[in-house]
C-alpha cells in the first residue's frame, strides 16, 4: 500500500508525490479564497464612476492574480512544512509512504500556522484584522475573550515544537545512521518554516552606541508627528489622564505652543503648509485628492532648502505619510507608503478576504518590500515599526558627517483609532463588548462613513471611542519616548532640535458632528507643537496664537539659514526667547471637502455639492491618481467655511447659497463654540472680519 520513506530526496516518485500534494493544497485553498473574495467583493478607498471602474477591469484582475500568487506561495510553504514533518515522523517510526497522510499533514500544517498567526493578530493588532474583516466584530469576541499574551505565546511555542520536535528526532535518527547528507538536508529544510513560525521579520533594534556630531556645527532637526493628534490630549495642556509623559517632559525642557492652529483639517494641505511656510491657497493644495499636475509645488519646501544648505534629509512614515512622498519636497530618502489616493494602489490591496489572509504573514520586512499595499493598509498604524525605522534612519544619517533633517510621521492617532495591544484596552471599560471594541466601528469604507456622518452621534459608542483615542495617544507618546531615548543614548540629543507636531485634530462628538475638517473647531484645528532646542533654555508654555506657516521659518532661523521671501509665515524665535511677551498672531483656517452630502452641524442653506463618490475622477488612467472633477473645483473651494482666530476669539465665516453667515466665539468660556457672541462683541468681529477678508482675497482658485 505504500513505499517505505525517509528524508532522502533520492526517491523521485516520492518527491513528485510531495510536490503534487503541496501544489494541490495551495491551489485549492487559493481558488476558494479568490472565489470567496469575488463573492464578497470589496475595495479600499472611495468608489468611483462605473465607466472608470470598467476601464480598470483588466488591472483589477491582474491585482487579484498577483495577490493570489503570493497567497499560493505562502500556503505552499506552510503545506511543504507539513509534508516535511510527515516525512520526519515516517523516518523515525519507519512508516511506509501514503500520499493521503502527506496530504492531511499539509492541510493540517497550513491550518495550524494560519490559525496561530490569526490569533496573534487578533490579540496584538485587532485593528488590522478589522480593516479586512467582512463581518461584525462580535463574531470574534468569544475567541478574543480567552486570549492573553501568555496563552498566545504558549500556542506559538507549541506550534514551533510541533514542527521542531519531529525534525530533531529525524535528525538524531539519521545521524545515528551516519547519513550526513540527509542530516544536512533535514537541517536546511527545517530553517525556513522555523523562521516563519517564530515570526522572524528581519527587523532589529538599531544600536544606540554614541554617534559623531555633524562636522558643520549646525543642529540636526528631528520632527515627530502623529496624524490626527489633538492638543487637548497633552498633559502639559491640562489633560487629566497621564497620556503623554514623554512629550510633556520634552515640553518642560523646551517650548510648548498650546494655541497652534493648522490651516486645514486634512493631511496633504496641512503638511504642505508646514513644510513650505505658505498658505494652502499659495501652494495650491486644498484637500487630499490631488491630481498628478497638482503635485508640482510653486516653491521649494523646507527639506529641499535644508538639503541645499548641506543637510542630509529623509522622511519615514506609514500609510498616513504617503503625501510626504507624493510631492517633491526635497527629501533625499523617502521611506513611506505609496500614494493612498490612487486607484491602482487601492486595487492592488484586493478584496477583504484575501487581504486579511495576506496581512497575517506580511506585517514584516518581507511585506514592506514585496506587498507594500498590504503592509501599509489604511486603518492599521505602524507606530512601533516606524519608530524602529526612524532610529535606523537616525543612525544612518548621523554617520554621514553632515547635519540631518528627519521627518517621522505616523498614523498612531488617526481614525479608526486601532492602536495595538495593550493600548486599545488601557482606558476602555473592561466590560464593553460593542462594535467598537477594537477600533471605531462603521468607518472601514467611504460608504460607511457617508452613512454614519448623516446619522450622527447616536450611531456611535462615544465613551468607547474616546477611550480608544486616548490609548492611541499613549502609544504615540511611548514611541516618542523610545526615539528620544535613542537620541540620548547615542549622544545626539545635545545637538538635535526636536519638534512634536500633528497635521490636524478631530471632532469627537463635542458638537453635532465628528471627523476631521468638516467644521472649523478648536478640536479639529488646534494641535500640539513642541519645540526643544538643546542649545536654548526652556521657555515653558506659550499661550499665544501661532500658525503652521510659522514653523518652517523658525527652523531655518534656528539653523541660521536665510528665510526665502516667498515664505508667508513669521519665525517663532521671539516666542522661544521671550515666551508670552509676544502678542497673538492671527491664524486662518478652512474646512476640507465634505465627504457626505449631509453633515450635521452645517447650515441647511450652505453651498452644496455631491458626495465624494460623485466628485472624484482620474485624469490620467496610466497613473490612477484620484482628484476632484474640474467642474466642481470652484464650487468646493467657494463652499469652504473659514476661520480667523486670535487669542480667545474665533470668527467663523460660512458662505451660503444666498449670502454669508458670521459667528463669533469666546474660546475662554466656550471651547466647543456653541454660543455666538457676535452681537456682544461687534468691534472684535469687525477687526477679525477685515483680517479674514484680506486673507481670502489672496486665494487663487
Amino acid at each position: 500500500m505504500g513505499r517505505r520513506t525517509d528524508i532522502s530526496g533520492g526517491r523521485g516518485r516520492l518527491a513528485r508525490h510531495d510536490l503534487y500534494v503541496v501544489l494541490a493544497v495551495s491551489a485549492c485553498f487559493v481558488l476558494v479564497l479568490i472565489a470567496k473574495s469575488a463573492m464578497d467583493f470589496s475595495r479600499s478607498g472611495p468608489q468611483i464612476a462605473d465607466e472608470i471602474a470598467r476601464s480598470y477591469l483588466g488591472y483589477a484582475v491582474y491585482a487579484l492574480a498577483r495577490l493570489g500568487a503570493w497567497a499560493f506561495a505562502i500556503t505552499a510553504l506552510m503545506a511543504a512544512a507539513g509534508v516535511f514533518v510527515y516525512h520526519c515522523l515516517a523516518t523515525v517510526f519507519k512508516w511506509r509512504y501514503r500520499w493521503q497522510l502527506a496530504l492531511g499533514s499539509a492541510i493540517l500544517a497550513a491550518g495550524i500556522i494560519t490559525f496561530t498567526s490569526f490569533v496573534h493578530f487578533l490579540l496584538y493588532m485587532p485593528g488590522g484584522v478589522m480593516a479586512s474583516f467582512n463581518y461584525r466584530a462580535n463574531r470574534l469576541y468569544p475567541l478574543w475573550e480567552i486570549l492573553t499574551p501568555g496563552r498566545v505565546t504558549m500556542l506559538e511555542w507549541g506550534v514551533v515544537l510541533l514542527f521542531a520536535v519531529p525534525a530533531l528526532l529525524a535528525l538524531v535518527v539519521l545521524m545515528r545512521r551516519r547519513e550526513w547528507r540527509r542530516s544536512a538536508l533535514v537541517t536546511g529544510i527545517a530553517v525556513p518554516p522555523m523562521a516563519l513560525l517564530l515570526g522572524w521579520n528581519g527587523i532589529h533594534e538599531p544600536s544606540a552606541a554614541p554617534l559623531p556630531a555633524s562636522s558643520q556645527g549646525r543642529p540636526n532637526i528631528l520632527m515627530i508627528g502623529s496624524d490626527t493628534l489633538r492638543a487637548d490630549r497633552l498633559g502639559v495642556n491640562g489633560y487629566t489622564r497621564a497620556l503623554t509623559p514623554n512629550i510633556d517632559g520634552l515640553a518642560a525642557k523646551g517650548t510648548n505652543f498650546s494655541q497652534y492652529i493648522v490651516p486645514i483639517g486634512r493631511t496633504a494641505p496641512s503638511l504642505l503648509s508646514l513644510l513650505t511656510g505658505t498658505w494652502p491657497h499659495t501652494h495650491g493644495v486644498r484637500d487630499n485628492y490631488v491630481g498628478d499636475r497638482e503635485t508640482q509645488l510653486p516653491h521649494p519646501a523646507l527639506p529641499g532648502i535644508l538639503a541645499d544648505a548641506g543637510y542630509r534629509t529623509a522622511v519615514v512614515g506609514d500609510w498616513a505619510g504617503s503625501d510626504l512622498g507624493k510631492f517633491d519636497l526635497g527629501f533625499g530618502h523617502v521611506d513611506t507608503s505609496p500614494d493612498q489616493w490612487n486607484l491602482k494602489y487601492l486595487l492592488r490591496q484586493g478584496p477583504k478576504d484575501i487581504r486579511l489572509f495576506l496581512s497575517l504573514f506580511t506585517h514584516n520586512r518581507f511585506g514592506k518590500r514585496f506587498l507594500p499595499e498590504v503592509y501599509y493598509l489604511a486603518g492599521m498604524p505602524l507606530t512601533s515599526e516606524v519608530g524602529r525605522d526612524a532610529r535606523e534612519e537616525i543612525r544612518s544619517l548621523a554617520g554621514q558627517g553632515s547635519p540631518f533633517f528627519l521627518d517621522v510621521f505616523i498614523a498612531s492617532t488617526h481614525g479608526p483609532f486601532s492602536a495595538p495591544y495593550p493600548y486599545y484596552r488601557l482606558y476602555a471599560d473592561p466590560g464593553y463588548r460593542g462594535d467598537s471594541l477594537f477600533s471605531m466601528s462603521s468607518v472601514s469604507s467611504v460608504e460607511e462613513v457617508l452613512k454614519a456622518q448623516e446619522e450622527g452621534k447616536q450611531h456611535f459608542d462615544v465613551r468607547q471611542i474616546f477611550d480608544l483615542y486616548d490609548g492611541a495617544v499613549k502609544s504615540f507618546d511611548d514611541e516618542v519616548g523610545r526615539i528620544l531615548g535613542f537620541l540620548r543614548d547615542s549622544g545626539l540629543d545635545k545637538n538635535t532640535i526636536v519638534v512634536i507636531y500633528s497635521d490636524h485634530g478631530t471632532d469627537l462628538f463635542e458638537g453635532e458632528t465628528w471627523g476631521q475638517g468638516n467644521i472649523v473647531s478648536d478640536f479639529g484645528h488646534r494641535v500640539p507643537l513642541v519645540i526643544h532646542d538643546p542649545r536654548r533654555p526652556p521657555t515653558g508654555s506659550v499661550r499665544r496664537t501661532i500658525r503652521t506657516v510659522d514653523v518652517a521659518p523658525t527652523l531655518l532661523d534656528l539653523a541660521k539659514i536665510p528665510v526665502p521671501p516667498f515664505i508667508e509665515g513669521t519665525s517663532l524665535l521671539p516666542f522661544l526667547e521671550r515666551g508670552n511677551a509676544e502678542p497673538d498672531r492671527v491664524a486662518f483656517a478652512e474646512t476640507g471637502i465634505w465627504i457626505a452630502k449631509k453633515v450635521r452641524g452645517l447650515p441647511k442653506d450652505r453651498i452644496a455639492y455631491p458626495s465624494v463618490l460623485e466628485l472624484l475622477e482620474i485624469t490620467d488612467k496610466k497613473t490612477g491618481a484620484l482628484s476632484i472633477k474640474s467642474e466642481y473645483r470652484e464650487t468646493v473651494i467657494r463652499a469652504k467655511s473659514r476661520l480667523a482666530r486670535e487669542g480667545r476669539w474665533a470668527l467663523v465665516y460660512f458662505p451660503l447659497e444666498d449670502g454669508e453667515q458670521y459667528t463669533l466665539y469666546d474660546l475662554q468660556t466656550d471651547i466647543a463654540m456653541r454660543h455666538d457672541v457676535i452681537a456682544q462683541q461687534p468691534e472684535v468681529a469687525a477687526r477679525l472680519k477685515a483680517k479674514l477678508r484680506e486673507w481670502m482675497l489672496k486665494e487663487r482658485v
